[in-house]
């Protein structure tokens, strides 16, 4: 079974709450259970990681690479945007990183177009809502598949 670490970002907690129309009124829970279920499916075991201080997820990260995960999943949020430290902290990982967005970054306010972590994850999905999450955890998957 591979072991996936799924990653929420600074406000994520919120979702349900939080700006509808960006990011729909689907919980942060109900995204951690579709996860689960497709996980469950296709073999891997997922474990989900939401906080709001970018110093605990830096320490997830690193926890992560001492843990050996065969690969992490993350939508940092704003943090995608900012956080040098958090890229570095991402960039230790040796295994597939897949970097996923609910709402399409390129079509909304310009400080969201770009990604501090483009440069050490293995690919981006953005726009398709809960779908992303699925569609990350399938490219994660394949990513691994691939380096075998």
């Amino acid at each position: 079974m591979k072991k996936i670490l799924m990653l929420h970002g600074i406000n994520h907690n919120m979702f349900g709450k939080r700006d509808p129309k960006q990011y729909g009124t689907i919980t942060l829970a109900e995204i951690d259970a579709k996860l689960q279920a497709l996980g469950a499916e296709l073999g891997a075991e997922i474990e989900s990681f939401q906080t709001n201080h970018e110093g605990e997820m830096c320490e997830r990260v690193h926890q992560a690479f001492l843990e050996g995960k065969d690969a992490v999943l993350i939508n940092a949020g704003a943090w995608t945007h900012y956080s040098y430290g958090l890229r570095d902290a991402l960039a230790i990982l040796t295994c597939p990183i897949v970097e996923i967005h609910m709402s399409n970054i390129h079509a909304r306010e310009e400080f969201r177009h770009k990604s501090v972590f483009a440069e050490v994850v293995n690919g981006q999905i953005c726009g398709f809502g809960v779908e992303s999450y699925l569609i990350g955890l399938r490219a994660a998957l394949a990513t691994i598949e691939e380096s075998k």
